[in-house]
């Protein structure tokens, strides 16, 4: 029999233990918390136009601090390098060719995203998330195709490009009718003038602030495609004159500073630590546009072509605890690959529809033995494929296209001269050794060569190919005013 008091005391204090111990592992843990997801989608900004990447004359502190407390993927790649066809691609998981739609439609196009299509926003919203866009939409302006008709729960923004609108440059050849904001599925307020423009993104901050607080204690999707900076560039009286780049900069550390309320935001209500942020661009710099265009980072051309400057874009995703800090990546990857990652992360299922998009998850949660993109195939125009790439190798099929060589850029908000005709002669690029696009190595490899013949031979089976007149077995139709 133990006497002492101190003895009896302790084994006491075990058992307790020991019995919460059995208890605890009796009974069911609750599931892991899924999280919030953050994407921020810009328009026409270049791969050299953040602070981290190498940006002159102002500074991005926010975007560079996301940059430091995620990871930096710095071989992404945008869908395509036009405005409608990249956020197809962003919100389906497909090439925007599959869909059916490409380029840039304009106000009143009588097609836009077919309502068979299911976007990131339909997949989470069935999972219980509240979903939010906050910005440029551009999949169609028709009611059917706007976002409340394609999982969106709220909207407030531009339909399409804000330089679609009366004060275009070349207006005279553009009629183009009165630019609304929208909210819901109503025009909201005009864009008439270049102050209207200047209040787009403090506006846009505002909402996505106020969708974070009032949704605050439900899953929530928040898409914040902001209209800047492609041209007209515009930026609130804060900013206005800030920067020593003009008003290029001084748009860019406008954006910067909206990434930061928004994130500010997240760590005000508790949401910080629960929530991947995703921030890329929709295709890279507008260059013809000079002193308002960003900058391709040392990457071959710019938007509207199928070299590295017109589809390499910056990358930065963040989620504390899961999502590795202050890391850099050289992986191959797409915006394709959103729409699955986070459709995996959010405990959503994959499309029914077969998509081009590759779950990335392993490679985002730090595995760098992963490699869940080998190729990719760089499309254009309507359906035309204008190049290959599998790892570092890059086939370029001669092609008519853009080019910005040669041509004296504009300034002030005009746009210099460039061609949609030049005879490009294509060419085998190694891309760890020549990023710039610059040595044909065709010669020297034709076993490469071959090998990405067949892999091109497989997407014109596959998608089709307007430059061998080839019609695609898979591609699906697009979206029709008052029907599919």
């Amino acid at each position: 029999m133990i006497r002492n008091p101190f003895f009896r005391l302790a084994i006491g204090l075990t058992l307790s233990l020991s019995i919460t111990l059995l208890i605890g592992a009796w009974v069911e843990r609750p599931k892991a918390q899924t999280p919030n997801v953050v994407l921020f989608f810009m328009d026409d900004m270049g791969y050299g136009d953040l602070g981290v990447t190498g940006a002159l004359g102002y500074s991005t502190p926010n975007l560079d601090r996301l940059a430091s407390e995620g990871t930096r993927f710095t071989n992404f790649l945008a869908a395509q390098a036009v405005c409608t066809a990249s956020r197809a691609a962003l919100l389906t998981g497909c090439y925007p060719n599959r869909l059916g739609l490409y380029g840039a439609l304009g106000p009143g196009s009588p097609i836009g995203i077919n309502p068979n299509e299911e976007t990131l926003a339909e997949l989470l919203k069935e999972k219980g998330y509240r979903t939010g866009i906050f910005g440029k939409w551009h999949l169609g302006d028709r009611h059917q195709f706007l976002p409340l008709q394609n999982g969106f729960d709220e909207y407030f923004g531009v339909p399409y490009s804000h330089d679609m609108w009366p004060l275009h440059p070349n207006q005279a050849n553009a009629h183009y009718p009165i630019l609304n904001l929208i909210e819901g599925n109503t025009p909201f307020k005009a864009v008439n003038t270049l102050e209207d423009a200047s209040a787009i993104t403090s506006a846009l901050t505002e909402r996505a602030v106020g969708f974070i607080r009032n949704h605050r204690k439900e899953p929530f999707f928040l898409y914040v495609p902001h209209p800047l900076p492609h041209v007209p560039l515009a930026a609130s009286a804060r900013f206005a004159g800030k920067s020593r780049r003009g008003l290029y900069g001084d748009v860019m550390m406008e954006i910067d500073w909206s990434v930061g309320e928004i994130l500010a935001e997240l760590k005000k209500q508790g949401l910080d630590k629960n929530t991947l942020v995703i921030f890329t661009s929709d295709n890279g710099p507008w260059l013809n546009y000079g002193d308002h265009a960003g900058s391709s980072g040392g990457f071959r051309e710019g938007k509207g072509t199928s070299f590295e400057g017109g589809q390499r874009v910056p990358c930065l995703m963040r989620w504390p605890g899961v999502v590795p800090a202050g890391r850099v990546s050289n992986k191959l990857l797409s915006t394709l690959d959103i729409l699955p990652t986070v459709a995996k992360l959010c405990g959503a299922r994959q499309p029914k529809n077969r998509i081009d998009g590759v779950d990335i998850v392993t490679l985002l949660k730090g595995d760098d033995s992963a490699t869940p993109r080998e190729q990719f195939l760089y499309y254009y125009r309507k359906n035309s494929l204008e190049a290959v790439r599998k790892g570092d190798w890059k086939l370029v099929f001669p092609h008519p296209g853009r080019t910005y060589e040669g041509y004296l850029p504009g300034q002030g908000g005009k746009p210099g001269p460039s061609t949609e005709t030049h005879a490009i002669q294509g060419g085998l690029y190694d891309l760890q050794r020549d990023p710039g696009e610059r040595y044909d190595v065709r010669g020297q490899h034709p076993e490469i060569v071959a090998e990405l013949e067949k892999l091109a031979e497989a997407a014109r089976e596959d998608l089709g190919d307007e430059l061998q007149n080839r019609i695609g077995k898979n591609a699906r139709p697009v979206g029709r005013e008052g029907g599919q």
